[in-house]
């Protein structure tokens, strides 16, 4: 399982958003969002750079936690 760092995620289409770019690479992703903490935790077979892009490509700031 893979943690990031995300900012600007504030509701459910940003849940919506992430978890779709993120499980477009990988239709198996395991994604889980903390909107509180501002946390995304991914369980896939993507590499972390991948997952960081396909974060940044939605328009969210990402940084390994």
């Amino acid at each position: 399982m893979q943690q990031f760092k995300v900012s600007g995620m504030s509701c459910g289409h940003c849940v919506r958003a992430v978890t779709r770019a993120i499980q477009a690479l990988d239709q198996g992703a395991r994604v889980e969002v903390d909107l509180a903490a501002g946390v995304v935790h991914v369980d896939a077979r993507l590499n972390a750079a991948q997952i960081q892009a396909a974060i940044r490509e939605e328009g969210y700031e990402v940084v390994p936690a």
